[in-house]
């Protein structure tokens, strides 16, 4: 990065919350169903706290004739989990792209189709911390604008300004296969780029300029490195986890290794004022998850981690000609990637879940024997785990808010 933020991080979250002996005042009434419900402890503070999923993925259709598809129970979904937004995204190269203006007509369509959900849930999109913070105390759930990928792009910068007043608030740069003009190297690739392209660079550049939150998940070191160089404004890594927490699944071990980071890579992020989402796979349990957090919190800071579950809070969208793989099918760029469509992995190995899907598809159902919502789980873990609450307010949300602000500050 050429210049750092000027915000401070303790005074960032001591405007977003109200310091009181260890906890924080800021009601989330999204929250408050569950009270009687859990324990005690964990309820205020997830009712205390602005609780973020930095990487939720929310199955609408990319094709017109099928747009908007069915209803979801989004805004339910929210209230069962605790969290009080989620950076909703969606991804275009499920199945191959193959002609011109293919992927920009799945991204317009894909974002028709969100309109169309979010407004059946009464719900709207956060452009900034303002809009998170208004949603919060209105009792309304919101999300942030995500796409994963800048295919639709297709060498075009100024469909990146169009993107933005659609609302686009976060850009994932890559996602599993290249576009047609590529942004850079995809760390299961193999690198052909040398790290970022000047495609990839000007989009960078013109995310700061219009104020969007830069997402470098799924890049290589390589091209992590030269982003940094580059930008002006603090960048998310969505969705990982460190390399050293393979968990006890060796299948999935084996397949999700690649897509962890280093300890010396994630320091290098964290230098650069990021954060760092933490995915619920590899983790068996809400306390392993808290475990990895915790690992990452141990080599990065308390103020670089949060949560980015890679998971989808309603259920999958299965259409026929959908985006996704068949049941039994793998994926065509990546063999499969279990963050996203499950049915590609052999069920025996995995061990199904509820509806029929992949345990840990689902946010509410990121584990088996799950009990409570998502933030519920998680809180009650990171609290056995040693966490205060002070800094479950950092991983649970104030640490992504604090990029996205510093991302979309003064634009509108």
């Amino acid at each position: 990065m050429k210049t750092q933020p000027t915000w401070s991080r303790r005074e960032f979250l001591t405007a977003i919350t109200v310091a009181g002996a260890g906890t924080v005042m800021m009601m989330n009434p999204l929250a408050t169903w569950a009270i009687d419900e859990v324990d005690p402890r964990v309820a205020k503070i997830v009712a205390d706290t602005i609780g973020i999923d930095t990487h939720n993925h929310i199955d609408v259709p990319l094709t017109l004739t099928e747009v908007p598809g069915p209803n979801i129970d989004l805004a339910g979904e929210m209230k069962q989990s605790g969290l009080s937004a989620i950076c909703m995204t969606f991804a275009l190269d499920y199945q191959k792209l193959q002609k011109p203006g293919e992927a920009y007509e799945r991204f317009l369509n894909g974002l028709a189709s969100m309109d169309q959900q979010l407004e059946r849930n009464g719900m709207k999109r956060s452009l900034n911390l303002a809009d998170i913070q208004a949603a919060h105390n209105q009792r309304q759930p919101t999300v942030i604008q995500s796409v994963e990928g800048g295919h639709f792009l297709e060498g075009q910068l100024d469909r990146l300004g169009e993107a933005y007043h659609r609302g686009l608030r976060h850009l994932g740069l890559l996602h599993d296969s290249d576009a047609s003009v590529p942004l850079g190297d995809v760390y299961t690739n193999p690198a052909r780029f040398g790290g970022l392209t000047a495609f990839g660079a000007d989009i960078i550049k013109e995310c700061n300029r219009l104020g969007i939150l830069v997402d470098l998940a799924h890049a290589n070191a390589d091209t992590v490195a030269a982003a940094l160089k580059l930008a002006t404004h603090p960048v998310i890594i969505s969705h990982t986890g460190l390399d050293t927490q393979l968990g006890q699944n060796q299948l999935m071990a084996r397949m999700m290794r690649p897509r962890l980071i280093s300890k010396e890579q994630a320091k290098i992020v964290a230098d650069a004022g990021g954060v760092i989402g933490v995915w619920t796979h590899l983790a068996d349990t809400p306390l392993e998850y808290a475990q990895n957090i915790r690992a990452l919190v141990d080599v990065i800071g308390i103020d670089h981690v949060c949560i980015g579950t890679d998971t989808k809070l309603p259920p999958a969208y299965r259409a026929a000609g959908n985006f996704g793989p068949k049941p039994g099918e793998p994926t065509p760029q990546s063999g499969g990637d279990p963050g996203h469509h499950p049915e590609g992995l052999p069920m025996d190995k995995l061990g199904g879940g509820q509806n029929g899907g992949r345990i840990g598809e689902r946010t509410n159902q990121a584990w088996q024997y799950q009990k409570s919502g998502f933030y519920y789980a998680v809180v009650d873990a990171m609290l056995k785990t040693g966490f205060t609450p002070d800094e479950i307010v950092k991983l649970g949300g104030g640490n992504f808010c604090c990029v996205f602000d510093a991302a979309t500050a003064g634009h509108h």
